[in-house]
């Protein structure tokens, strides 16, 4: 839980999504819980540009779009913001019309501030939440999970292949290619 030392934090859910905190934090809302992560760094931005490039040439934009950092309520009690997540064009007209969306593919860069339990925590709760694949992607070491299910996790370094399928079938790239220096 995070402490105050300033103004007071939210207390309600509601209060939570109009809160403008003015720190360079991520924040996301578990059961009354207010979790802190830092938000994306300049090495995050990169690998969120390979990510948006390689979304744009394989034509993924004209069915949904990339977006970094969304809200998206995972439950009635909980809304998170993973790094970068696909929408469908669908999902977001429907979000346009205040529907609460699950995005089937999110990607999550993880750094070192980042405990082991949250980020367990959050595979769980993406899949009980119906999304379909998860990437947690590591830059310090060069090595990108990516799950199906809780069961089913790829360990893709160097030369393995990353993909977002069933989602985004073609979606896929090389852990060197993602991590290369331009």
């Amino acid at each position: 839980m995070v402490q105050a030392s300033g103004p007071a934090l939210p207390q309600t859910l509601e209060a939570f999504i109009d809160w403008e905190p003015t720190d360079w934090f991520k924040y996301e809302w578990k059961d009354r819980e207010i979790i802190r992560f830092s938000g994306m760094k300049k090495k995050q931005y990169f690998i969120y540009n390979v990510l948006s490039k390689l979304f744009y040439d394989k034509g993924y934009y004209q069915n949904g779009t990339f977006m970094a950092e969304p809200d998206v309520m995972l439950t009635a009690f909980q809304m998170c913001r993973p790094d970068i997540a696909y929408f469908t064009n669908e999902q977001v007209e429907a979000g346009r019309k205040g529907e609460d969306v699950i995005p089937a593919f999110v990607i999550d860069v993880l750094s070192e501030t980042d405990m082991a339990y949250r980020i367990e925590e959050k595979i769980v709760e993406y899949f009980k939440a119906d999304v379909q694949v998860v990437w947690n992607i590591i830059p310090e070491q060069e090595v990108v999970y990516v799950y199906t299910s809780r069961k089913h996790v790829t360990i893709c370094l160097e030369d393995d292949i990353c993909s977002a399928a069933p989602v985004l079938p073609d979606f896929t790239i090389s852990v060197n290619t993602l991590f290369a220096q331009g």
